[in-house]
């Protein structure tokens, strides 16, 4: 599996495309485009790359992370889109804040489906381990892929910080607990890409992180 990331929309939000690389089938995650350009560079590097998305996943619904899901919806027709059913309410609140936040024509998406802890989602010949890591957000989950050491972490761990909980739904003991069981229990070699930033490891944050020591 490859990791291809882009950064989007003004909260400098991390999207992923998730790459089976034998099948050339794609999961994106948390799509943040918004404009016209950021859904632009988005289609063309999946159409040049003759890549076929297969999933749609969100870690978590906060706006800034759900900004394009309609629209990957809308170009790849007929894509399952999954989220945990604990962050239901958070997307559906989204449309009412988005326009304060800079979003006017943001245009909602339900899911298709659930993620659930423990459960494998599969694309392609590749299968991500869903891991449940509430905190931050009341439904969010990360993505592990164990044959790459790979985690997709959304807002949890960021390099050298820890996801913010003073959004609604947020908890500061929950999310440090979410980050000790579902990613520092993970070997230190494991890579962590956020939702926000630069990636880091697992033990680079065991060893460094202010927030967990």
């Amino acid at each position: 599996m490859t990791v291809v990331g882009f950064t989007f929309n003004a909260f400098s939000e991390n999207t992923y495309l998730l790459v089976d690389d034998a099948t050339r089938q794609c999961a994106v995650v948390d799509p943040g485009c918004y404009a016209a350009a950021e859904q632009q560079t988005l289609r063309q590097y999946i159409e040049a790359n003759d890549l076929r998305v297969a999933l749609l996943l969100n870690t978590h619904a906060h706006i800034d992370h759900v900004l394009g899901n309609q629209f990957v919806l809308n170009t790849w027709p007929g894509t399952p889109f999954l989220l945990h059913p604990l962050d239901l309410p958070t997307l559906r609140a989204a449309p009412t804040y988005a326009a304060n936040y800079g979003f006017p024509a943001y245009q909602p998406a339900e899911p298709t489906g659930a993620l659930a802890a423990g459960q494998p989602v599969r694309f392609g010949d590749t299968e991500l381990a869903v891991r449940f890591a509430p905190g931050h957000a009341p439904g969010h989950v990360v993505f592990y892929h164990a044959p790459t050491a790979t985690v997709i972490g959304g807002d949890v761990l960021f390099r050298r910080s820890i996801g913010r909980t003073d959004l609604p739904g947020g908890d500061h003991a929950t999310l440090l607990r979410s980050i000790a069981t579902e990613l520092m229990s993970l070997p230190d070699a494991t890579t962590v890409y956020p939702g926000h930033g630069p990636a880091t490891t697992v033990g680079e944050e065991r060893r460094g992180n202010p927030f967990l020591n």
